[in-house]
Formats: C-alpha cells, sequence, structure tokens
C-alpha cells in the first residue's frame, strides 16, 4: 500500500499539481487528422484539467486555444474558420493558432491607431499531425521534438484508430500495463466465462504464468512473461514488450503493432487511444486518412447487468477492470504481492522522474536532438500474426481489408 499523500501525487495531473507538471513535458495525442474535415472545423478538448477548442482553418492550420473569446466570453466550439484563424461567430474577432487576435471589427475601424487587437491574447498550445493522430504539448518553452515511433511513419502500412473517454484515472489504467499475470485470469479464465454467458464455445486456453520479470531500459520498462510450457528461449520472455514512459503501451507483434496511449483528461477521466498499424507486406500500400472509431464501453445496463456481449474482448475486459477500481483508486487500502513487482518498479520511475523535472534537468523521452527523435525503434514480443485481436477485431471498418492483404501477402486464399 502507499500513503494518501503519496495516491494523490500520483494521480493529481491539473496545472497546478506535480504530475500534472510532469505530464505537460510531454506531447499527448488528443484525436485523429480524420475527426477534422471539411464540415467540422472545431471539437472541444479536455486535456489535463483544461477545456479547450481544437480547430483547423481552411489553410489546414491546427489550433489549440481558449475556449472563451476574449471579449464577450462566446465558447469558440462555434468558431468560423477562415484562411488564416478562427472567428468568434459573436462580434467577429479573430484569433490564430498562436491565440493572437488578429482581426477586430468595429474596433480598428473606428481606432485604426489604437492596435487594441495587439494587446489581446488567447492561451495557445502547440499542435501537430503525426501518423494521422493530432498531438498537442501543454508545458513550458522550449517546446521539445514529437518523438517519431518507428510504427508512426512506417511506410505501406494502414492504420486505425479506436478511441473511448474511461470515466477513471490514468494511473490505474496505465499500472494494469505493467500487471501481466492479469492476462491468465481476466483474458483467459475469465473470457470463457464471458463466452459462456453468451453460450458460445469455451475456447481459450488458460496458461498459467511460470516468470516474470520487468528491464528498466532507456525509454521505459520491458515487460517480459514466460508461461505454460515455454522457457527462456520464448519471445515473450526473450524480446518481451514496452511501456514508455511515462503513458503509452505498446503490445502486439510487429506486423499488426498496437500502441495504447492513456491520456489524461482529468483527475477521473482518460481519453484512452488505441492506434494499430498494420504492415501486411504488400507494396505499395496507400490510405489516404487514418479512421476513428468509437470503443463501447461495458459499463452495466439498465438492469444492472454486465454487458456481455461488450466483453468478449480485451479492452471490454480491462476497461471494466479499470472503472470497478473507482474513479481514483485507494491505493491505501491495496495489498500488492510478487505479481505486483512492475507495478512498483512504475511508481518508482514517475516518483524518479518527477524528482529529476524538480531539480531542472529532463526526464524520460523528451526529445531535443533532431537525429535522435527522427525515428525511434520499438520492438515487441513477435514479429507476425495469423489473426487479429484487441478492438480492431471487433470494430474497426478497416479490419477485413487488412485481412485480405494479409492473406494476399502470404499466398493464401480467403
Amino acid at each position: 500500500m502507499i500513503s494518501i499523500e503519496e495516491n494523490e501525487l500520483l494521480t493529481r495531473v491539473g496545472p497546478d499539481t506535480p504530475m500534472g507538471e510532469l505530464l505537460r513535458r510531454y506531447w499527448h495525442p488528443i484525436g485523429g487528422a480524420a475527426e477534422l474535415t471539411d464540415k467540422k472545423f472545431t471539437k472541444m478538448v479536455r486535456l489535463l484539467g483544461e477545456d479547450l477548442v481544437l480547430y483547423k482553418d481552411r489553410s489546414g492550420t491546427y489550433g489549440l486555444i481558449e475556449p472563451l473569446c476574449a471579449h464577450r466570453r462566446i465558447n469558440l466550439l462555434y468558431g468560423v474558420p477562415l484562411q488564416h484563424g478562427l472567428r468568434c461567430p459573436y462580434h467577429g474577432w479573430a484569433y490564430d493558432e498562436t491565440g493572437a487576435c488578429i482581426e477586430q471589427p468595429y474596433e480598428e475601424e473606428v481606432d485604426p491607431e489604437a492596435r487594441f487587437k495587439d494587446k489581446v491574447k488567447l492561451q495557445a498550445y502547440p499542435v501537430q499531425e503525426l501518423g494521422g493522430l493530432l498531438w498537442a504539448y501543454l508545458g513550458p518553452p522550449p517546446v521539445p521534438l514529437l518523438p517519431r515511433w518507428e510504427p508512426l511513419i512506417r511506410p505501406d502500412s494502414l492504420r486505425d484508430i479506436g478511441v473511448s473517454v474511461i470515466p477513471c484515472n490514468w494511473l490505474q489504467i496505465m499500472e494494469n500495463s505493467l500487471d501481466p499475470v492479469h492476462v491468465e485470469w481476466l483474458h483467459q479464465d475469465f473470457a470463457n466465462y464471458v463466452q459462456e454467458q453468451l453460450d458460445r464455445p469455451q475456447d481459450r486456453a488458460v496458461l498459467a504464468h511460470k516468470r516474470i520479470g520487468f528491464d528498466p531500459f532507456q525509454h521505459g520498462i520491458i515487460k517480459r512473461r514466460m508461461w505454460g510450457d515455454e522457457d527462456e528461449t520464448a519471445p515473450d520472455w526473450q524480446r518481451g514488450h514496452p511501456i514508455l514512459f511515462p503513458n503509452t503501451l505498446v503490445v502486439g507483434p510487429q506486423d499488426a503493432l498496437n500502441f495504447q496511449f492513456r491520456v489524461p483528461v482529468d483527475d477521473t477521466n482518460t481519453l484512452h487511444i488505441f492506434y494499430t498499424v498494420y504492415t501486411p507486406g504488400v507494396s505499395p500500400l496507400h490510405q489516404d486518412a487514418v479512421p476513428v472509431f468509437d470503443i463501447p464501453l461495458p459499463l452495466p445496463n439498465a438492469e444492472g447487468q454486465p454487458p456481455w456481449e461488450l466483453m468478449d474482448n480485451a479492452p471490454g475486459q480491462d476497461i471494466f477492470a479499470w472503472v470497478t477500481q473507482g474513479a481514483i483508486a485507494d491505493r491505501t487500502k491495496e495489498r500488492l504481492g510478487h505479481s505486483d513487482a512492475g507495478i512498483i518498479l512504475y511508481r518508482k520511475m514517475l516518483k524518479d522522474n518527477l524528482r529529476q523535472m524538480q531539480l531542472g534537468q529532463e526526464p524520460m523521452n523528451v526529445f531535443r536532438d533532431p537525429a535522435e527523435a527522427a525515428c525511434i525503434e520499438i520492438v515487441t514480443e513477435r514479429d507476425k500474426t495469423e489473426r487479429f485481436g484487441g478492438p480492431a477485431a471487433k470494430y474497426s471498418p478497416i479490419t477485413p481489408h487488412v485481412q485480405a492483404l494479409f492473406a494476399q501477402a502470404r499466398g493464401v486464399s480467403v
């Protein structure tokens, strides 16, 4: 268990909190670029306890600014996109991506020499597009480089983005990723129980973990496992898969690799993004836009019963486990055992990097060198997959296309 004070330290993410300040040193994905189109130019965003308006102007430039116009406090979600900037619909004041007021109708006509607009500026944060995702940085200058993890820029690949806003704190979601043993119970034994409830065959093999291991590395923690009849030559143990500090899990094989970004909306809500990169071995392969789809939450139905049909997949099973710990898990009452070594290591890594930041040093995975951030390789358990799991198998609009491409690349008919 940990103290009340330590639990508060690790979970609170507002602008004036230590963990909030640490997380503001990083770029965070806030949605898919495909969500802003020629008909939808604005979107409300809540990130690290701040309400903001994301917009795309008619030139394609993105902005992320505080939501209320400086004039009469009208919500800029209703703003009109300009060739450059966003115009308030109430009196026509306009702002650019830096938050600067660039137009002030009537005021400029009445007193063109006053330069009133030069004194008006909204809070604004930088936005970049990478891999079909939009990323925001809410921290202090100088702005670090957006890390180009190799799958984000990999050629001849298809991508999709599954999104949920999960009503719980970000930390209990991340800690799940440092907990290998839950897989045999939640995703195997319990998964069979879900199949029973749905009158389906109970076809999940339940493999007991023989050994688990956690190794810090330059970008986070490598999680390893050995189970069933495996030994130390097994890929799950030899290669493992990474947790990228501070808030990203990477799972799956290299040709169907899945990022899970756990982005704190505020203290009690988390934007969870499942981002999958499919590389079926077909060239050339092009995708005009990365599709975004919703992953429903497996919350109790109107009769207070579990929605079993939403719990037949790993994300559904994980989500209910995270949410039922409470809005913010009470770690003062937990009882950790040998299987929780990864969670203990991860909490220590959070506190170490928090202390490093407070001493004026760069925390892990803050990149300044363009050569270092240009293409960062990621290795995970396996190179190839024969079937898809996770949210894509059930919800992705491109999964049938990807399955056909994998079959084509391997000379198999479908």
